[in-house]
């Protein structure tokens, strides 16, 4: 049995940052799922583990590790190889400010809680909910294609996959689910089928966790 429990749902992008993480680092884990749709998340013995009733939730021993961008963090603290960080701060601080843009400014004002409050907090259409998606992901794929394209080689940074394409994938099949047309940012396109070529990400990817209900 693994020492690592990862709390999380399979169609979730934040969870699925944390699996593309540990299947690049080579750490075996055991899942936990909590079905977001259902409200599992919100359940009292979750929220003793992760007050915010949000998944991922990472359990490493007595330690619980929260949000997805900490948990990155402390896997490559934990695990240094491969690097998904590049060793100059400078290229590091670049790398940090792409993934930034689709943890901070994209996919907190696309998520299941916040589209829920839409649509019962404001009656907004599915329409409305659909045209809130695209716009978001396209003000923040149309800044992120444009710092690809000055710092990518096979990968969003360089040659190597780093904590941006752990972000970029799960981004784009978040877009991809809803239907956000996508040939206007033809580097994170090539990024993504780049990273999905992998084994690691391959693996880490929503439709082969054991909870996927396809």
């Amino acid at each position: 049995m693994s020492d690592l429990i990862l709390h999380g749902y399979w169609r979730s992008s934040a969870s699925y940052r944390v699996r593309i993480a540990l299947a690049l680092k080579g750490v075996d884990y055991a899942q936990v799922t909590h079905d977001l749709r259902s409200g599992a998340q919100r359940a009292p013995d979750y929220r003793a583990l992760a007050p915010q009733g949000l998944v991922p939730a990472l359990v490493a021993g007595d330690t619980v590790l929260t949000q997805s961008g900490a948990i990155l963090e402390w896997i490559e603290a934990r695990w240094p190889q491969p690097p998904l960080l590049p060793a100059d701060p400078g290229d590091a601080a670049i790398v940090r400010a792409m993934a930034g843009i689709i943890a901070c400014d994209i996919h907190p004002l696309g998520n299941l809680r916040i589209l829920q409050a839409l649509r019962q907090d404001f009656g907004a259409s599915e329409d409305q909910v659909s045209g809130w998606i695209a716009r978001w992901i396209g003000d923040g794929f149309t800044a992120l294609e444009t710092l690809v394209a000055r710092h990518c080689g096979r990968f969003a940074f360089g040659d190597s996959p780093s904590f941006a394409d752990c972000r970029i994938v799960p981004q784009l099949y978040n877009a991809r689910r809803f239907g956000v047309d996508l040939t206007p940012f033809p580097r994170l396109c090539a990024v993504d089928a780049a990273a999905c070529a992998l084994p690691a990400f391959a693996a880490a990817h929503p439709d082969r966790q054991p909870d996927a209900d396809i």
